[in-house]
């Protein structure tokens, strides 16, 4: 494993983050319910691969995947860099609507109030009484920076968060948020199928000495294998509502498979997602490559990536000849 420190803190951590959102399971992962001694056992994998890094969300299965990583954290707290996020509850206590989901309706609120209420909230379901680094899960414009990174910074000095990091932002949010404190990453969406938006940031990164965390590089899935692209889902599942399922993109994803990816695995004698971990890492120095775990082997498979010597040769080849499939803007 390979570490590096979060942005300017003197937080070490993996290069390869846990993703917790698929574990919290609900209408957007629906295919596989975990356990919490499922869980416990996934962080047994993450300790002997020296993934130290986690991240969750309040939202992430509505609570479910915070309460679940509490349980299977017990006694080993401080074995791991712990992150959660701010700004999206289901109190019903104000804020802009956000969606509904799971029975819920979910609010964006950046207030100081409610991001302190968010850090009380998730200390109870993750049974910590500190969160090493804090996001701001969706940027809001309603309430203003001031308000908000002055309450996370009120809460670094009373020690229940270490760190700030930004999600679903622009540049000119870190920026903004920056005038305040330090920003310790930023964590965006970025991949081969869309790369655009972590280009248009690397810079403002730099400047700032910020961590890029990189969520969605394997695109749910879809860069995993050639027939996970002609698979479908049941309504509600986050894979059902992405575009690569749809032409001419799909047959654009096909032909990438077959006339760069599948030979460059060969070449490399390498998974499909190690390859495109391999490229990701490789576009940005300071980078967090952030992915989803649900299952042991795809963990021992992640950390593979570090083994491969992507030419800058074949690293161009990949990104020009995903080209015809690519989208500038995703949400997810």
């Amino acid at each position: 494993m390979k570490y590096q420190k979060l942005g300017k803190t003197d937080l070490e951590v993996s290069v390869v983050a846990f993703g917790g959102w698929g574990i919290g399971g609900g209408i957007v992962w629906p295919d596989m319910a975990l356990a919490a001694k499922d869980v416990a056992s996934l962080l047994d994998e993450a300790k002997d691969l020296g993934i130290n890094y986690i991240d969750t969300a309040p939202v992430y299965g509505t609570s479910v995947s915070e309460k679940l990583l509490g349980e299977a954290l017990k006694g080993r707290r401080d074995d791991f860099i712990l992150q959660t996020k701010c700004s999206l509850n289901w109190r019903g206590d104000g804020g802009n609507y956000h969606y509904s989901r799971d029975g819920v309706t979910v609010n964006n609120d950046t207030s100081a109030r409610a991001v302190k209420q968010d850090v009380e909230d998730s200390l109870l379901r993750l049974k910590t009484d500190y969160i090493d680094s804090l996001v701001v899960h969706y940027v809001c414009k309603t309430w203003p920076v001031e308000e908000t990174m002055g309450a996370l910074q009120e809460l670094i000095k009373e020690g229940k968060i270490r760190a700030v990091v930004l999600s679903n932002s622009q540049p000119a949010d870190l920026e903004e948020y920056s005038k305040y404190g330090h920003v310790a990453a930023v964590q965006e969406f970025f991949s081969l199928l869309s790369p655009f938006h972590g280009y248009d940031y690397f810079d403002a990164c730099t400047k700032y000495g910020t961590t890029f965390q990189v969520y969605g590089s394997l695109e749910e899935g879809f860069l995993t294998r050639p027939d996970f692209v002609d698979k479908e889902f049941p309504a509600g599942d986050v894979r059902g509502k992405l575009p690569w399922i749809h032409e001419p993109i799909k047959g654009a994803i096909h032909n990438l498979f077959d006339e760069v990816l599948t030979p460059l695995t060969e070449k490399y004698n390498c998974s499909y997602a190690n390859l495109i971990q391999a490229w990701t890492l490789k576009q940005y120095p300071n980078l967090s490559l952030l992915t989803g775990f649900r299952r042991a082997e795809t963990m021992r498979d992640t950390v593979k990536c570090f083994d491969i010597d992507l030419s800058d040769e074949d690293a161009k080849l990949m990104l020009e000849k995903a080209a015809p499939a690519q989208v500038p803007v995703l949400d997810k």
